[in-house]
């Protein structure tokens, strides 16, 4: 039978799981009686963890509660949180930075030093690279959260690509984390139809507007995003035959520039947006890979150009 304190952990630890427990089932995984995993809980209770008994179906789980009780980590999620603590203090939530190094401190110093030596050598071999990309503001991010949860008509100003703003009214559907980017897809109901944000150029207007019903969203939440953020903004959007095998040329496209779709074992079809040619030619150019241009045929003529202009330079 597990001693008093120990066996509290071990309690709390079950606890924590996402499931409700019967007071015969702690008992079972704990060894004892039901009599003593009641005054078990009483003692959690009274130390802060708000417990909570299941009038519906019989049972006990751990609800929130006003303030923030120690939490129990596995070995595996220990080091998941540190990981994920030391990318949010160089990440793209602006504030978050310190608040996220303090919690990162906290945890190191009471880590097993098994699992310090691990973290510290995972920290000791990775080398960040400074981003200058844009940061989110996590009070913008939080309010679009919840205006998703909620169902509440988002009312935003919105800073486009040539940098005008306008005010959009949309439907928030879902916040899609891709790279160092924060976006939210949801249905714009000025336009009737589904588009894409960035979140770091939107400012939301309180209060948020009425309560909507939910439409059907896109099935492919991630391709949608991926084809709105890398071709549909631009003036040019470029389809592409690469002969190279699909799974090399994505290595080397970003999801967030353009879509690769594999044609056979060694082509696969590239599409692309921007708004310059050049830019287009010099990134399929650049690719390694012979490639043949489809559309736009503003391209193919501007790839003659740039090509003699490079013969000549040669000779």
């Amino acid at each position: 039978m597990l001693e008093t304190s120990a066996r509290l952990l071990r309690l709390l630890s079950l606890l924590q799981t996402p499931r409700t427990w019967t007071g015969a089932d702690l008992a079972d995984r704990l060894g004892v009686d039901v009599r003593t995993v009641r005054r078990d809980i009483d003692k959690l209770r009274a130390l802060g963890y708000p417990v909570d008994a299941n009038p519906g179906v019989p049972g006990y789980r751990l609800g929130a509660g006003a303030t923030l009780p120690p939490l129990l980590l596995d070995d595996d999620e220990a080091i998941a949180v540190a990981v994920g603590l030391r990318t949010a203090a160089g990440g793209t939530v602006a504030g978050i930075e310190e608040a996220s190094l303090r919690a990162l401190t906290k945890l190191e110093q009471v880590l097993p030093a098994r699992l310090r030596h691990r973290v510290t050598m995972l920290h000791a071999h990775t080398v960040t690279v400074a981003d200058a990309g844009p940061a989110v503001d996590p009070e913008t991010l939080t309010a679009v959260a919840a205006a998703c949860r909620d169902r509440h008509q988002l009312r935003f100003d919105y800073r486009t690509h040539d940098g005008t703003t306008a005010l959009r009214r949309a439907e928030p559907h879902r916040l899609v984390h891709a790279g160092r980017r924060w976006y939210l897809v949801g249905w714009d109901v000025d336009r009737a139809d589904w588009r894409t944000y960035r979140v770091d150029r939107l400012r939301p207007r309180i209060p948020t507007g009425p309560r909507f019903t939910v439409r059907d969203a896109p099935e492919d939440l991630a391709g949608f995003l991926v084809h709105g953020v890398s071709t549909a903004p631009y003036r040019y959007q470029a389809r592409v035959t690469v002969e190279a095998p699909a799974a090399a040329v994505a290595e080397r496209v970003p999801a967030t520039a353009g879509t690769v779709e594999a044609t056979g074992p060694r082509s696969c079809v590239l599409r692309a947006g921007s708004n310059s040619l050049d830019e287009i030619a010099l990134y399929v150019g650049l690719l390694g890979a012979p490639f043949r241009v489809h559309e736009p045929v503003e391209l193919a003529d501007r790839l003659r150009e740039l090509g003699s202009r490079l013969l000549d330079a040669a000779g």
